[in-house]
């Protein structure tokens, strides 16, 4: 398979560009189509990372039925994808001669031109392929796998005498059932390496290789009863009673009335449990005709009634801001909400949001945080019912496809959930609300595409409503302590700006307090001095609730032997492992190795560990012992892994059932309690000391967030942090409340070193698992594009940490100017020096990981 050349468009294929959604035009293009006899060529789009789109013909007899974003069956080398229709084309390639499509999937598309736009984009600034956002777009459930299946040699004499043992048992069962799936033949041989048995089966003629495209989305079928007709007659169910023999029956049936009468439908598994019978029971009602079974497909995902319910009034502050932020849509379609912690942003999103659905609108509203829409989403709920949807990385893939059609049918009117949301086919998206709009969350790390949602997000609006002579969908950012890079698109004009700046219902600013670890006298590190002691004591006496911040998990970060100071490492990892007391584990945190603990230095012999730092699982266990009337609860990645785990855990807070609550930056953003009346940030330094350009504002933002969380309802917040070095500025900026003091602090620094928003970054990362190897790519690499870069290049380097996953790292970051075409230049050259580097044997197993716009 060749790939084709970029074809410019003919006036067929622009004509067909224009029409392709409308059925009636559609037929119309068809028939012109017929009528010259021309052949018509597909660019698919499929889910592998390919240097770019290939194209496949259509053959006749499906030339009625494609559709642009239906899902076709292709064939590359020996394998069959599920790809998707990007367009539709009458010309030719010359270069090579196009495979059929093998079949079409879908009757209607997937997904409609705008997504396809996105994909096309996010291909293109990000540097990746249509495939890799593909992947990372669409439900599992919809990408179809790919099965083997071995297929009998009719014309095979049936003489196994040139087989060995395994070979023979393969053959054996092909020749009785004809037709064999790969994991059958796993089976029958019991192990998991057959191939070498399939290969021999293939060479003999004794069978052949069937590559089946398997469906993997399942309907939910839910089996409900149903009272037979001639029994809804009172006097006949009155007779029916007094006539049966059989009481047990006559139980069950009750109980399915009783159910009927109170939910309106029964289903067998509620009556089941309800009535305490069994299933042989249920089914002698059903063998006398008295309940009917039926059989029907349900959603998983449980609807409420469409309803609007709006039960508060916006202060004159939040009217104000709603007002202003609607009159800048009618110039600008990006606003920043710049508002402080509670100042009620929220209410402002969900009076926007009526005003969309009313009219007809769907809205995106994304949240950084999986933990941020537990909360969020009962509210939501509560004003908007089944109109609203969440979406997010920890529902099944069953579930994601339903929400997916949903969305795509215009059922659902609001989406609620985490970056991936941003894929999902909205077909008349009028809104995109992106809270807490600086978090790094937004930013797709690993694997390709390397996307920000937010920034994707202000593309991905644009496309909407253009065809009706519309400006696209309006954007609103929201934060307390927006990012440097888009409050500099509001003093360049580029982002129309609203304030809100005092708190909902006149609640005052938590009161911060700088506590000077350095003046307490101590040997060891200090977790809770003895002022944040007494300020929980304080709290707890008052029966309210405090939050305690820190920023690592575990139970200690790292141990060090104390004789000759030896570290435990990870084997993949150039970093500590983390002591996890709950598991009794040390784990890498990068690769997620776990190792057993050590109690033995390898080095000198000695049993003498000491514990380095402190993480959440240690913060918590001290917090129960010292506060032992206190309910104590911790909120990390290792305790919020189930699907409903942060739900729980926020609810049984929101009920004064937890006192404390210890956690790292899932407690941070978003999340509003109204009996919260301490915040405590144990270790400062942490955030403070990091060799990052954004160090200063992610500390702000951090300590600023956290803060937020105290005083929320007519309370006198408190907030206590403890830090080594008093005098850093930024600790004078949380304590005053003043992002704008931060933003004129950083900016300075921003400007005279190069650095977002004066510029775009481009970070490519070189990894092998010899160091050396790694080196040589990284400056073969730098040699090609010096040239004409050599003044924006840093590098090539080895970062801090420079091994992981048993892989080297060495490092190049490019600085470039906001020049269009210079960028465009340097991704070309980027992309040339990547193929050069791959043709060359020695450096094709390096890993080459380009990342633009990194956080």
């Amino acid at each position: 398979m060749h790939i084709s050349n970029e074809l410019l468009p003919t006036k067929q294929e622009l004509l067909y560009s224009q029409l392709s959604m409308n059925s009636s035009d559609k037929n119309i293009f068809q028939d012109l189509i017929s009528d010259s006899g021309a052949m018509l060529f597909a660019e698919i789009i499929i889910p592998l990372a390919l240097p770019q789109n290939y194209t496949w013909s259509i053959p006749v007899e499906f030339q009625q039925s494609v559709k642009q974003g239906i899902r076709v069956e292709v064939q590359l080398k020996n394998k069959r994808y599920a790809g998707i229709i990007k367009k539709i084309i009458t010309q030719k390639p010359e270069a090579f001669e196009p495979k059929p499509i093998l079949n079409i999937l879908d009757d209607e598309p997937q997904l409609y031109q705008q997504q396809l736009k996105l994909w096309e984009w996010i291909a293109d600034y990000y540097m990746c392929s249509e495939g890799e956002v593909m992947q990372a777009a669409m439900p599992s459930n919809l990408k179809l796998s790919s099965e083997t299946i071995l297929v009998w040699n009719e014309e095979h004499n049936e003489d196994f005498s040139d087989l060995n043992d395994r070979e023979y048992i393969v053959a054996e069962a092909l020749n009785i059932k004809k037709e064999l799936k790969l994991s059958e033949v796993q089976q029958l041989l019991d192990a998991s390496h057959v191939y070498p048995v399939i290969k021999k089966l293939i060479e003999k003629n004794v069978c052949h290789v069937w590559e089946e495209l398997k469906e993997k989305y399942k309907e939910k079928i839910e089996t409900y009863i149903l009272l037979h007709p001639q029994y809804r007659d009172e006097k006949k169910l009155s007779e029916l009673f007094n006539a049966s023999k059989a009481p047990k029956q006559m139980e069950l049936l009750l109980s399915y009335l009783h159910l009927i009468k109170e939910d309106g439908e029964v289903t067998q598994s509620s009556l089941l449990k309800k009535s305490n019978a069994s299933a042989a029971q249920l089914k002698g009602l059903i063998d006398k005709n008295i309940l009917l079974a039926e059989k029907r497909s349900i959603n998983r995902i449980q609807s409420l009634p469409k309803n609007i319910h709006i039960d508060f009034t916006l202060s004159s502050a939040q009217q104000t801001a709603l007002t202003e932020i609607e009159n800048s849509f009618k110039e600008k379609n990006v606003c920043l909400l710049h508002g402080a912690t509670a100042s009620g942003k929220t209410q402002i999103y969900i009076k926007l949001i009526e005003e969309y659905i009313q009219q007809g609108k769907q809205v995106l509203y994304m949240l950084p945080e999986i933990a941020l829409t537990a909360q969020i989403v009962r509210r939501l709920q509560k004003h908007f019912g089944g109109y609203i949807a969440v979406y997010h990385s920890k529902f099944n893939a069953n579930e994601r496809v339903e929400i997916w059609n949903r969305i795509k049918s215009g059922e659902l009117k609001v989406l609620l959930g985490a970056r991936s949301g941003l894929f999902l086919p909205f077909s008349d998206l009028g809104l995109v609300i992106a809270d807490e709009e600086y978090d790094a969350s937004y930013k797709q790390q690993e694997p390709a595409p390397r996307y920000h949602a937010r920034d994707a997000a202000v593309y991905y609006a644009s496309l909407f409503d253009t065809a009706n002579g519309g400006t696209g969908a309006k954007i609103l950012l929201g934060s307390a302590t927006p990012s440097i890079e888009s409050y500099y698109n509001v003093q360049t004009n580029k982002y129309a700006l609203v304030e809100l700046k005092e708190r909902y219902g006149d609640a005052a600013f938590p009161l911060i307090e700088i506590i000077d670890l350095t003046k307490i006298s101590s040997k060891e590190k200090v977790l809770i001095s003895p002022q944040l002691k007494e300020a929980i004591d304080e709290t707890l006496s008052q029966h309210k609730q405090a939050i305690l911040f820190q920023n690592r998990r575990g139970y200690t970060p790292y141990l060090v032997c104390n004789i000759c100071g030896w570290i435990p490492q990870c084997k993949n990892c150039d970093v500590a492992l983390t002591y996890h007391k709950a598991k009794n584990k040390m784990l890498c945190h990068y690769c997620g190795t776990e190792y057993p603990v050590l109690y033995t230095c390898p080095q000198c012999g000695s049993h003498d560990f000491k514990q380095k730092n402190f993480g959440t699982e240690k913060i918590e266990e001290l917090v129960a012992e010292t506060f032992h009337a206190a309910k104590v609860a911790r909120m990390d990645y290792d305790t919020m892994k189930g699907k409903n785990n942060h739900d729980t855990l926020i609810k049984l807070f929101e009920q004064q059932k937890i006192n404390l609550l210890v956690g790292t930056q899932m407690i941070v953003k978003g999340l509003d309690f109204e009996h919260v009346n301490l915040v405590g940030i144990l270790d400062a330094d942490s955030l403070l000391y990091f060799a990052d350009f954004r160090v200063n504002e992610r500390a702000f933002q951090l300590m600023e967030q956290v803060s937020g969380r105290a005083g929320r309802k007519n309370n006198n917040g408190r907030v206590l942090i403890q830090v080594s070095n008093i005098h850093h500025p930024v600790l004078q900026f949380v304590r005053e409340h003043n992002y704008k003091a931060l933003y004129e602090f950083d900016i300075q620094t921003r400007q005279q070193y190069h650095y977002p928003p004066f510029t775009r970054l481009i970070h490519i990362e070189f990894r092998h698992k010899e160091n050396h190897i790694a080196e040589e790519a990284a400056n073969i690499f730098v040699a090609g594009i010096k040239k004409d870069f050599e003044q924006y290049i840093t590098g090539p380097a080895q970062p801090v940490i420079n091994r992981l996953r048993n892989k080297y790292l060495w490092d190049l970051l490019l600085k470039l100017p906001k020049n269009a075409a210079l960028i465009n230049q340097c991704k070309i050259q980027i992309e040339q020096q990547t193929a050069i580097l791959k043709f060359n044997k020695r450096y094709r197993s390096v890993d080459i990981i380009v990342d633009v716009d990194p956080v």
